[in-house]
């Protein structure tokens, strides 16, 4: 098979490269990283080489350039079907793909007042707004939901990591640093998230970068 390389950002604040970071780190291929420093001299150029969309994360395989996250995370699951990317049963890998497409497209007011940011504790208690608990309150509400409904196989939404988990990751990663009041499910998923030897992975290597963005 042809080799991966995988383009993101800043490990600390780029929430859509631990996504397709976290799901082809789930498929056990190797890869290569290629991280770009956001918001320094050239990052936009130096994207721009990698993405024709001029974002990251993009997947390189072979002459094949993938340059959206969930586009990514799809076609890992089609060449790494033993990876159970997604779930087996039919609905709720529906549902399971409905969460994603509601994250890609949605909890605009927590990402804007709870920007990611996993390596600042100072910002525990800060950015909880109406709108923000509104966003907390469906994104737990649907976390206990596949719980109940789908969680008996293990620990994650849907019993095994499935590209849901990888999507809500850095929601998990919010809820680290911010500290909103939680109910017991939704805390139990953060450490499931933050308990990933993945997450972990990206955790330490988040520490060590010396690049801080503006809030």
């Amino acid at each position: 098979m042809e080799p991966f390389r995988i383009v993101i950002g800043n490990k600390n604040h780029s929430s859509w490269s631990l996504r397709a970071w976290l799901a082809l780190k789930q498929t056990g291929a190797p890869f290569t990283e290629i991280l770009v420093p956001l918001r320094q001299p050239g990052w936009r150029e130096e994207i721009a080489r990698w993405s024709p969309g001029g974002r990251v994360p993009a997947l390189h395989h072979g002459d094949l350039v993938v340059w959206e996250s969930l586009a990514i995370c799809e076609y890992l699951a089609e060449i790494f079907p033993e990876a159970r990317l997604w779930p087996e049963d039919r609905a709720a890998r529906a549902h399971a793909r409905a969460m994603c497409s509601e994250m890609h497209a949605g909890f605009m007011a927590l990402r804007e007042n709870m920007p990611f940011d996993l390596r600042n504790p100072d910002k525990r208690g800060q950015g909880m707004a109406p709108d923000v608990e509104k966003d907390i309150a469906r994104i737990t509400g649907m976390w206990s939901e596949c719980r109940a409904r789908w969680g008996s196989g293990g620990d994650f939404l849907f019993g095994h990591f499935t590209v849901a988990d990888a999507f809500y990751a850095p929601i998990a990663g919010r809820f680290h640093t911010y500290a909103p009041p939680l109910d017991d499910v939704a805390r139990a998923y953060v450490a499931t998230i933050f308990a990933l030897p993945a997450m972990q992975e990206w955790l330490a290597a988040a520490e060590k970068e010396p690049w801080r963005l503006p809030s």
